[in-house]
């Protein structure tokens, strides 16, 4: 896990430690010491810890004029035991839906494991967020954590998606590209 770096082909165009609209706007990374865990195994220093024990992110594009974040998730998504949900939407997506951010689409493929526990947080999100013509999408959640997730049917919340070629794209046309299977996905409603 420790070799495992946030996708950094994007960091032309944005890097959450210069955004001042960034919950991680001005922090510093070392490329040498590992201090953050997942459990028994060390993870490479450029992930952001937002308050999980076992879940970290790091926000590789964000458009306040697009009204959109592209966030990158590795560890184990733990609602049963660490509210990781709870702690993701105080943290991290309240403070980026203040500052205008209606869609978010998390990159999941490295997210281990999925343990749910209750929806009144993804409901909340979601009823945030829709009001505004806003949506969360997970992308490329594996698929056993995927059976977890729709065992608690919280897809009706946040979409589940599979695009794993998304590392082709610029942000901006990944961005259309899910814009555009949700908006085919609502005409068939």
């Amino acid at each position: 896990m420790q070799d495992i770096e946030p996708h950094y082909n994007w960091r032309h165009i944005y890097i959450s430690e210069d955004d001042a609209h960034s919950p991680f706007f001005g922090r510093e990374y070392s490329e040498f010491e590992y201090s953050n865990t997942v459990y028994n195994y060390y993870i490479h220093p450029q992930w952001d810890d937002f308050g999980s024990r076992t879940l970290y992110c790091k926000i590789i594009f964000a458009d306040y004029d697009m009204h959109v974040a592209i966030i990158e998730l590795i560890g184990e998504w733990n609602d049963a035991i660490e509210n990781d949900i709870m702690t993701l939407k105080y943290e991290l997506l309240d403070p980026m839906h203040k500052e205008g951010i209606i869609h978010f689409i998390f990159i999941a493929e490295n997210v281990l494991n999925f343990h749910s526990n209750g929806k009144d947080y993804y409901e909340a999100l979601f009823e945030e967020l829709n009001d505004e013509g806003g949506w969360a999408v997970m992308l490329n959640l594996s698929e056993p954590a995927q059976y977890e997730y729709k065992l608690g049917k919280l897809h009706n919340y946040i979409e589940l998606m599979q695009i794993h070629e998304w590392r082709v794209y610029k942000p901006h046309h990944l961005f259309k590209k899910i814009e555009s299977i949700i908006d085919q996905r609502l005409d068939f409603k």
